[in-house]
């Protein structure tokens, strides 16, 4: 599964990076011949995914390592840690787009008639994008490459404001004018938006946030159903990639010796992981039951 799910991730993060070259040229080329302030804005903001596909790529190598002297637990982290730089970058690619369009707002400009055409196929190319890498990330729990996709989507939110903002300037003519860089200051709230939503969850990943109490129930129900354990008095579990580490401090007969109580560790363990294959590691703590 490690070298399917990372070669899985590699295609989806290779293929948007491919794509959002070849769209932020034109974009720029676009947005410079055809006087529009947001295009342009929109081709700045290409330039930060193609930046963050770079980030994720790496991360994704770096993650896939195995453990390591140094790095006892593997290297899962990256995965967070690239998901919160790319939703770094989301948000400051929309301060800079907000101010850029805020300074140019008073300037007189007409955007051509060509960039509307070019708006709406990217609209049209990055949704698709976005819909091909997001149900990758989703079948290979990569909230790395997840956040990627969602670069895809921001651009495309980015390229639909950009469109009403030039068909406003086209149609209104000169009073619309503003019409252009007003909707490059919409995008960029909408990006600044993703992009908060989108570092929440990568930091609840990097601070060890424990996972739903669905998943800590059914590792609980797992644990006291072998034979040897009398109850389950604490389970922890953190993320490390697409995989979980468990540590559960187990209850069992004060009378049984050393060997038992190991032999009910293991089998507590092997019972987890074969039942839950994105548990890479439990580790086990044997006490003695309480006495009532």
């Amino acid at each position: 599964m490690s070298n399917e799910r990372l070669n899985r991730s590699l295609r989806a993060t290779f293929l948007g990076l491919a794509i959002n070259v070849v769209l932020m040229a034109g974009k720029f080329v676009g947005g410079f011949l055809g006087h529009s302030h947001a295009l342009v804005a929109d081709a700045v903001e290409s330039v930060a995914d193609i930046l963050s596909s770079i980030i994720v790529w790496r991360a994704l190598v770096v993650a896939a390592e195995p453990p390591d002297r140094e790095h006892p637990y593997g290297h899962g982290k990256a995965e967070p840690l690239a998901a919160a730089v790319a939703a770094i970058m989301l948000l400051l690619a929309a301060i800079g787009i907000a101010v850029k369009s805020a300074q140019e707002i008073t300037t007189p400009h007409r955007p051509a008639v060509f960039t509307l055409i070019i708006v709406l196929g990217v609209t049209v190319i990055k949704e698709i994008m976005y819909r091909i890498i997001s149900r990758e990330a989703d079948s290979v729990d990569n909230i790395a490459v997840k956040t990627d996709a969602w670069h895809h989507r921001s651009d495309a939110i980015t390229s639909l404001a950009a469109a009403v903002g030039i068909s406003l300037a086209l149609i209104g003519g000169h009073n619309f004018e503003w019409a252009d860089d007003a909707a490059a200051i919409i995008a960029a709230g909408i990006i600044a938006w993703n992009g908060w939503k989108l570092l929440r969850p990568a930091m609840d990943e990097l601070m060890d946030t424990a996972p739903n109490t669905a998943m800590l129930a059914h590792i609980e129900k797992i644990a006291a159903a072998v034979p040897g354990v009398k109850g389950v008095e604490k389970c922890f579990a953190r993320k490390m990639g697409y995989q979980y580490l468990v540590d559960m401090h187990l209850e069992v007969d004060p009378q049984i010796t050393v060997a038992e109580g190991h032999h009910i560790a293991h089998s507590v363990k092997d019972k987890v992981r074969a039942e839950i294959p994105t548990i890479s590691d439990v580790l086990v703590h044997i006490e003695p039951v309480s006495e009532p």
